[in-house]
């Protein structure tokens, strides 16, 4: 007879605990000279990270861990609402926050920014994993009944995404979607075809944008303008370089002070490999890599098939987002300015994401042992 083990995978806790006190540690030394020159005050992001961020995360990864996972299957259809709602929020006056003509971030009172599409991640991840769960392989193989349906939902989503737009956080949905789409038994072809007309839409996104087009024209040759749309990249890939193997020392990055854009939030991986070398960059990949490890093995073990597709969006989500910002660095992408997971400024990155992982803990209460 099956038993399940009643309690939460503490060594997937322990990872997450590692990344994140280490994310505060290298924000605060990457984040200082921006906080004093912007705010005038060194601990500023720091500080804002904590208040808006790892709080109301911790708030939510106690919750998510203490409700039953299926609750989240038995809403499914009233989280695809408010996942298109939510994305829909930005375009209204009053509440849109955002820059020029980017609409991606609403504003609470005056107070704070919410971004919607880092909760989406989460809201639509529930209901495609109740949605494939409902159905068997047969149901997921079928053209009418499982392609033509995914296809629809996501396009949608997707859709409200470019408006915004946002075409880095709708790859990472578009991309986790596909892992969840693959594991509950679509075919190959399918796949494959999705991801080709995936590539050939961002194709036409970028030839339709000259700043994109210029981006990936730098990513490709960032020699061609490094005063401009190139210096980003170079500046990034300056910082790695002068890090060496052991590092310029904790606090000694000379990037940070002006040079690299972004240092608290797309760009810190720059300045952890920076500071700390090239050794402690890799044990940073190392930490997200245990975690998708856990996550495989709760998904392994989920005693139904929501709970498994579930931990397994959730870790694709998190370890396809973690090495997109880290490939976008060391110029293996373009830069597309999502963050790196628990690490990078950004307070509803922080909270949603430390929400998702109260899910997977969740889940890993009741995994067959």
């Amino acid at each position: 007879m099956n038993r399940t083990s009643g309690t939460i995978d503490y060594i997937l806790l322990l990872v997450v605990g590692v990344i994140i006190l280490f994310g505060l540690v290298m924000l605060l030394s990457a984040s200082a000279p921006s906080g004093y020159s912007q705010f005038g005050d060194s601990y500023y992001f720091v500080k804002h990270q904590i208040i808006f961020g790892l709080l109301p995360g911790l708030a939510g990864l106690i919750t998510l861990s203490r409700i039953p996972y299926t609750f989240w299957c038995k809403h499914a259809w009233n989280l695809l609402i408010l996942s298109i709602v939510l994305l829909v929020l930005v375009f209204i006056p009053g509440l849109s926050a955002g820059i020029g003509s980017a609409h991606s971030w609403i504003s609470v009172g005056g107070v704070f920014s919410v971004q919607p599409s880092e909760i989406v991640k989460l809201t639509f991840l529930f209901y495609l994993a109740a949605w494939l769960a409902q159905r068997d392989k047969h149901s997921v193989r079928d053209v009418h009944s499982g392609f033509l349906p995914f296809v629809g939902v996501l396009s949608t989503i997707m859709i409200l995404m470019i408006l915004q737009p946002d075409v880095g956080t709708m790859s990472i949905i578009a991309a986790m979607s596909l892992v969840v789409y693959f594991v509950a038994g679509a075919p190959m072809i399918y796949v494959t075809g999705l991801i080709m007309t995936g590539v050939t839409g961002l194709v036409l996104l970028i030839t339709a944008a000259p700043y994109r087009a210029a981006r990936f024209t730098t990513f490709l040759h960032p020699e061609l303008d490094p005063q401009g749309i190139g210096y980003h990249i170079n500046q990034a890939l300056l910082a790695i370089g002068s890090g060496g193997v052991l590092g310029l020392g904790y606090g000694h990055s000379r990037q940070k002070f002006q040079y690299l854009p972004e240092v608290s939030g797309d760009s810190i991986f720059a300045i952890i490999s920076e500071e700390m070398g090239l050794l402690v960059a890799v044990l940073t990949i190392g930490l997200f890599i245990m975690f998708f490890w856990r996550t495989l093995e709760i998904a392994k073990r989920a005693p139904d098939n929501f709970g498994k597709y579930v931990v397994v969006g959730i870790g694709a989500w998190i370890v396809i987002q973690a090495f997109v910002n880290i490939g976008s660095m060391v110029a293996l992408m373009p830069i597309t300015g999502v963050p790196l997971p628990f690490i990078s400024y950004g307070g509803t990155s922080l909270a949603i994401s430390l929400a998702a992982v109260g899910v997977v803990l969740n889940v890993s209460k009741s995994v067959k042992t």
